[in-house]
C-alpha cells in the first residue's frame, strides 16, 4: 500500500493512493501518526480496501503532498553508511553505525520549499535516502530477523544538511547543521514493505536538472535489518519514529560540485517510493 497525506500544511488529508484512484481515510484515522501505526491501522486500511468501502478523495490531484507521517517523536539519521560517501567526506567506512539526530519539525513535504539558513557562511547540502518509520515498539531486539516486524513502510528523504555548522562549528556533534526548519523533507509516500525490495532501490538525485547521485541501497554498509536491531539496542523505537539510512556518494561536500544557494531547484527520487522536488529560498 502507498499512503500519503494531502493538503494544507497542519491540515492534511490521510490517503491511500492506488493506480486506480486516491481514497480518503478520513472514516479510519484523523491522521497517519503513531497512534494510527500503533494500533494496527494498516490493517484497518487493507481491509477495508480490499471491501471496496473507501471514499474516493475527490480533487486529490491538485492538492499539496504532505510528509506521508505526521511530525514523527524522532527522526534518527545515520550517517556515512555508504562507503564511497564515507570516502569523498574523508573518512574510512565506519566500523559501527554514525548515529544523530534531527529535530521533528525538520520534515516536510516532498515539494515544499526550503528556506535557505541565515547564515552567511552557509553551506546547503543535498542527500537523498531511504527511511524508514517505525510501526511497533522495539526495544532490545534479540537479532536482525526480528526487525522487519517492526517497519511500518518506506520512504523517500532529503537529508538536507548545513556543512559549516555541521562540521566547523560543531562541537563534535553533527546536528547543529542538520536541524535548520524544513532540512528533511519527506514523502511522497508511506508504502509498506510487500511493494518494494528495500534491499536494492535506486536512488537518484538532480541539482537543477543536473544528475548529482545514483546508487543503491544494496551498496549500504549496514543494511536496514541491522540498523533497526543496532538502534533498539541504544533507544526505544516508537511507532511514527522515521529513520534515515544514510547516502551514497555525489554530494557537495565531495567538493566537485558547488553548495545549494537560493533558487536551486533540488530532485530526489527512491525507486518504488516517489520523487521530490523542492526549490531553495531566501532565508526568512
Amino acid at each position: 500500500m502507498k499512503l500519503a497525506r494531502l493538503g494544507p500544511a497542519g491540515a492534511e488529508i490521510p490517503a491511500l493512493v492506488t493506480d486506480a484512484a486516491t481514497y480518503d481515510l478520513r472514516g479510519i484515522t484523523r491522521d497517519i501518526d503513531g497512534g494510527f501505526l500503533a494500533r494496527g491501522g494498516l490493517d484497518e486500511v487493507r481491509a477495508a480496501a480490499d471491501a471496496g468501502s473507501l471514499p474516493v478523495l475527490d480533487g486529490a490531484a491538485d492538492l499539496r503532498v504532505g510528509a506521508p507521517i505526521a511530525r514523527p517523536g524522532a527522526v534518527i539519521c545515520i550517517g556515512m553508511n555508504y562507503a564511497a560517501h564515507a570516502a569523498e567526506s574523508g573518512s574510512p567506512p565506519p566500523e559501527n553505525p554514525v548515529i544523530f539526530f534531527k529535530t521533528p519539525n525538520t520534515v516536510g513535504g516532498p515539494d515544499d520549499d526550503v528556506a535557505m539558513p541565515r547564515s552567511e557562511n552557509a553551506k546547503v547540502d543535498w542527500e537523498v535516502e531511504l527511511g524508514l518509520v517505525i510501526g511497533s515498539t522495539a526495544a532490545y531486539l534479540d537479532s536482525p530477523e526480528q526487525s522487519l516486524a517492526h517497519v511500518a513502510g518506506f520512504v523517500a528523504a532529503d537529508d538536507l544538511s548545513e556543512r559549516y555548522a555541521q562540521l566547523e562549528v560543531s562541537g563534535g556533534q553533527w546536528s547543529k547543521g542538520k536541524c535548520a526548519p524544513g532540512f528533511c523533507p519527506t514523502g511522497p509516500w508511506l508504502v509498506t514493505p510487500d511493494e518494494v525490495d528495500h534491499r536494492n532501490l535506486r536512488l537518484r538525485s538532480w541539482v537543477n536538472g543536473e544528475p548529482r547521485q545514483d546508487s543503491t541501497t544494496k551498496d549500504m554498509i549496514f543494511d536496514v535489518e541491522f540498523l533497526v536491531w543496532h538502534l533498539s539496542q541504544y533507544m526505544t523505537l516508537e511507532p511514527g519514529d522515521l529513520v534515515i539510512t544514510g547516502t551514497p556518494q555525489g554530494v557537495g561536500l565531495s567538493g566537485r560540485f558547488p553548495y545549494l544557494k537560493a533558487g536551486d531547484v533540488v530532485e530526489i527520487e527512491v525507486e518504488g517510493l516517489g520523487r521530490q522536488r523542492h526549490t531553495f529560498v531566501e532565508a526568512r
